[in-house]
């Protein structure tokens, strides 16, 4: 237990680590790791501002990192480390990928005392599309569910 209690550490101080580093280069103060079987797979920090991508948030970036390096979608069996609490889409991301355990660092109030403050978009998740404060407007359902119905029909779907 006490050898996976200072891996543990050593995977966030990695993660921190990386935090730090992105600001010095201009990116946001988030980094992460994933590590799977006790080996780091995978890292990534903020690189929103860097890339011009309002996706490239650290736990983002390090998901698309793992998937190349392990060639899948699907990161069940491995563990994030970030350093910080993900925000929505980084918590729907983790899991998306199917990781079995997140573990951070600072909290999204933490975050949202610096100006990181996501709690408009869960206010958002919970109302309905019409209600959204950018417009959602339903059109062309009928034409759109061909391709669910060709997806739906296909035999050789990846499914995920």
């Amino acid at each position: 237990m006490k050898k996976e209690h200072n891996l543990q550490h050593d995977y966030m101080q990695k993660a921190i680590e990386l935090a730090k580093q992105s600001v010095e280069k201009g990116g946001g103060p988030f980094g992460a790791v994933i590590v799977k079987d006790g080996t780091i797979v995978a890292q990534g920090h903020n690189c929103v501002t860097l890339d011009n991508d309002p996706t490239a948030h650290a736990e983002v970036s390090t998901i698309r990192n793992a998937c190349k390096e392990l060639s899948t979608f699907d990161l069940s069996g491995c563990e994030i480390y970030t350093s910080c609490e993900p925000c929505p889409m980084c918590l729907s991301a983790i899991y998306w990928a199917r990781i079995d355990k997140i573990y951070y660092g600072c909290t999204k109030e933490d975050a949202k005392d610096i100006g990181f403050d996501d709690s408009f978009i869960y206010d958002q998740i919970d109302l309905k599309p019409e209600k959204r404060s950018i417009p959602s407007v339903h059109l062309m359902r009928d034409e759109a569910l061909a391709a669910f119905r060709l997806w739906d029909e296909n035999e050789n779907r990846i499914e995920y």
